[in-house]
């Protein structure tokens, strides 16, 4: 298993594009989520440069871009496009956030809509660094992984299932 480090990681250049406007996810806020991603498996990639575009949208162009890219009629939470990795250990990816997708999982999950971002924006970074839940094994691993930097941040165990609360 990939084992999280405690340097800082790669350098960051980071583009936030607010296709919706969302008060509650500043631009430092998915910046921070990012860059703890990058510090906590910066021992693993090689990777000296990452360039990240994060786009929130809407449920129409989740919806479309679901579609054309995935063949699924639906807006999903959470996007991943990885551009590979350059021979100067640079990374391109964007990554797209619906948020009225992640608004309506965090109720239904009785998550603040902050824990459900950050697990979902390390998530999303973890896929541009190449990590994926295709099989069981991998599955696992890249949610310890996820698991391990949403503690450092404080939040707890995004597949810890909640009782309802009364």
């Amino acid at each position: 298993m990939k084992k999280p480090a405690s340097k800082l990681g790669p350098k960051l250049s980071l583009s936030v594009q607010y296709a919706i406007p969302d008060d509650a996810l500043p631009r430092w806020r998915l910046r921070r989520w990012a860059q703890a991603a990058l510090a906590a498996t910066a021992g693993n990639t090689g990777i000296e440069q990452v360039s990240l575009t994060l786009r929130l949208v809407d449920a129409d162009e989740g919806r479309a871009l679901n579609q054309q890219f995935r063949d699924r009629n639906y807006a999903t939470n959470v996007l991943t496009f990885e551009y590979g990795i350059q021979p100067n250990a640079s990374l391109m990816a964007d990554i797209v956030l619906c948020l009225p997708v992640l608004y309506q999982e965090a109720q239904a999950q009785h998550k603040t809509i902050h824990a459900h971002a950050a697990h979902l924006t390390i998530h999303g970074v973890l896929h541009a660094l190449g990590y994926d839940h295709q099989d069981e094994q991998e599955a696992h691993e890249m949610e310890t992984v996820e698991t391990l930097i949403l503690a450092q941040l404080g939040f707890t165990d995004p597949y810890q299932v909640l009782p309802e609360p009364r």
